[in-house]
């Protein structure tokens, strides 16, 4: 075993990432690291590195050697490869036009006015409770998978099975539970796809029920639109409200102007990051950069945490901003055709929640200090367990 950096990377506190992606970064463009799977691997944390390798069509998920490849985690989602050696770049392109139009800047506009009515609705609700409330619970998890349910058709009264099911997909410590859950939501969807051509709606499922692919391809492509349509939304409302609740002049700022709304979503989508995994990527071919070389079949850690933290790009990358210059995009939805096809639909969510939680909450403050407030162990997206908040 060599001395390499070992994954995972202590933090100094929730909201931070780990200072010794800094540190690397400050040394070198591309460093080699030991995984959590004690596997080697290059790690890359830079802003422009970032950006180049997920343009970098000689980098995918998929290996030719799947079982021999080396692996980040346990973590069944992002740990090691995924598809098919062969054909990933021509299905990665055939499955991302097949759902555009599902997520497309016009279908996510047209649903704002909607999301707007699910934020009220749950903000009212929350306004008859007696304060402490959990947020969490009340409404960072159960507005983005009532958008999701709607806009995939998944029956709203199923969200704790499939809550469930999400939550063990991300078990990191358990691969065989984590992988069975993920089977388990595939096959649920697969259910709701073969109702779908019996009984067509409006919704995305009835619309990928006719896609010219095979039935198991569907509805794991379905699972994983369920999983990630909800999934980071929630982490980062609640991390959005904790960096806004930790700086009150900002706080007030945007509850006396929620047009400012916007520039708030972006910095909440630079600043969070839950989850300390990074995206997982293997060489097609060896790979030139910098002053190394990444040799094929090697695996790649790719980390837009840190990348939105890179001090070159962003003055004071530490500092939650709502008044941050954005001429540098942040890569939170990543890059170029790794760019998230659900941006749309995060920003649509995120700006109904930020220009209207203050509204109805001027004076919303935590009910615990930050130092007491549970995270998410264990998982592959991390989060807040419980969100307590007052007014």
């Amino acid at each position: 075993m060599s001395d390499l950096p070992q994954l995972p990377f202590p933090r100094r506190d929730q909201l931070d990432v780990p200072p010794k992606y800094r540190e690397l970064r400050g040394e070198e463009p591309i460093s080699r690291v030991r995984t959590q799977a004690g596997d080697e691997a290059w790690l890359v944390t830079g802003y422009e590195g970032v950006r180049r390798l997920l343009a970098d069509d000689r980098l995918g998920r998929s290996h030719p050697e799947p079982e021999t490849a080396p692996r980040i985690s346990n973590s069944v989602v992002l740990g090691g490869p995924r598809g098919d050696f062969a054909t990933e770049k021509a299905e990665h392109e055939r499955m991302r036009k097949l759902l555009a139009p599902a997520f497309s800047a016009r279908r996510m506009k047209a649903l704002s006015d909607h999301v707007q009515d699910l934020v009220n609705d749950l903000l009212d609700r929350m306004a008859t409770k007696s304060p402490p409330v959990d947020l969490h619970e009340h409404f960072s998890f159960p507005l983005p998978v009532l958008v999701i349910c709607e806009l995939l058709g998944v029956p709203y009264e199923d969200r704790e099975r499939f809550r469930g099911l999400s939550d063990g997909m991300t078990n990191m410590t358990d691969p065989v539970a984590a992988a069975a859950a993920m089977e388990e939501l595939s096959a649920y969807i697969h259910g709701l796809v073969l109702e779908k051509r019996r009984h067509p709606a409006e919704d995305v499922l009835s619309d990928m029920a006719n896609m010219d692919a095979e039935d198991k391809e569907i509805a794991d492509l379905g699972a994983g639109l369920l999983f990630a349509g909800h999934e980071t939304t929630v982490n980062r409302i609640d991390y959005g409200v904790v960096f806004l609740l930790g700086d009150l002049a900002q706080r007030d700022a945007l509850a006396r102007d929620p047009s400012l709304a916007p520039g708030v979503v972006e910095e909440v989508l630079r600043m969070a990051a839950p989850s300390d995994h990074g995206l997982v990527r293997y060489a097609k071919t060896d790979i030139e950069f910098g002053d190394v070389t990444i040799r094929s079949g090697e695996a790649v850690l790719i980390l837009t945490g840190a990348a939105n933290r890179d001090e070159r790009v962003f003055p004071e990358p530490d500092v939650f901003d709502i008044g941050r210059d954005a001429r540098d995009p942040h890569v939170a939805f990543g890059y170029a055709q790794h760019h998230c096809i659900g941006a749309n639909l995060a920003r649509v969510e995120l700006r109904a929640v930020f220009g209207t939680l203050l509204q109805r909450f001027p004076t919303l403050e935590l009910a615990e200090p930050l130092q007491r407030l549970r995270t998410r162990t264990g998982h592959l997206t991390g989060g807040f367990v419980e969100l307590p908040v007052t007014w």
